[in-house]
């Protein structure tokens, strides 16, 4: 299967990952300790990866990733309503 990537990128939240993590003061590796934290193993590597564009970001991530980042979901993915409504 070959990977089709959206302006040389492998993931649409890449940007925001880093973006959100940098507002809330968390290295990478505090990052990843707080997916850790909430059951699935992601490493200072793999968010250095995500928020280059370097790696597929599964769906499942997503949550993960929303609740260490305090965001909504839908921010990652690009779809939050930025109008509040």
């Amino acid at each position: 299967m070959r990977l089709l990537k959206l302006d040389g990128r492998c993931n649409v939240c890449g940007n925001v990952v880093r973006e959100a993590r940098e507002a809330l003061d968390l290295s990478q590796e505090q990052l990843a300790a707080q997916v850790q934290l909430r059951g699935h193993s992601l490493t200072q590597k793999a968010i250095s990866r995500i928020e280059a564009g370097e790696r597929v970001v599964p769906d499942y991530e997503i949550p993960l990733l929303a609740a260490a980042l305090k965001i909504d979901p839908l921010r990652l993915l690009g779809l939050e309503d930025k109008t509040g409504g």
